[in-house]
């Protein structure tokens, strides 16, 4: 399996020949969800979700199908009948020859008095764990971890801590679009040190074989 990272939470998995695209959200790059044959949305804020992105891929590729929460599939699913998947926690199912499972179902907390909404993250072949915006632990060994390194709602000792927990061989960021060129040898520096997995980071466009 080859990963792309994309700008900001958004990530390329590509196996025998097809494509799987996580979170083509706002942050990321415009055309980061075209040639896509599956595409796993976790949650509905716009660094995720995009629905003009997903419009174009959906409308370019006619094979192309979408599984999300149902608070993303209720805003799209009209315009393509057949091809846009509700999942929730526990749900497992194929897309595009990868086999995916679905955990978790909150968002991390941003602030006591902003209500939660809905999250799923994706662990996709048994091996890559993508939490989307929570710092979910499977109930499953996960090889390579997408590690929301900065956001409104996580702070670096939450970070280290979760890496710790689902005790990766790997973890690459990801949701690293304000976190500054400035700060990234701090959180590369912590989270290498502390985390207990390999830390690794990408450039948007680059890729690894997983």
């Amino acid at each position: 399996m080859t990963f792309t990272k994309k700008s900001h939470a958004c990530v390329r998995l590509e196996k025998d020949g097809r494509t799987l695209v996580v979170d083509p959200g706002g942050f990321s790059e415009e055309d980061a969800a075209l040639g896509a044959d599956a595409i796993l949305v976790t949650h509905e804020h716009p660094d995720h979700f995009d629905e003009d992105r997903l419009r174009t891929a959906m409308e370019a590729r006619p094979g192309t199908e979408i599984w999300t929460l149902k608070s993303v599939a209720d805003r799209i699913s009209a315009a393509f009948p057949g091809r846009v998947h509700t999942v929730g926690h526990g749900d497992t199912f194929t897309a595009a020859g990868f086999d995916v499972q679905v955990h978790g179902e909150l968002h991390a907390v941003i602030h006591p008095d902003i209500p939660r909404i809905t999250n799923v993250g994706y662990l996709v072949d048994g091996t890559v764990f993508h939490p989307g915006d929570a710092l979910t632990v499977p109930d499953h060994p996960v090889e390579t971890l997408m590690l929301p390194v900065m956001a409104p709602w996580n702070k670096i000792s939450e970070v280290i801590d979760y890496v710790r927990e689902v005790k990766p061989q790997r973890a690459y960021d990801i949701h690293d679009a304000l976190l500054t060129d400035l700060a990234r040898p701090i959180y590369d520096n912590q989270i290498g040190a502390l985390g207990g997995a390999e830390h690794l980071r990408l450039t948007p466009g680059e890729s690894a074989d997983l």
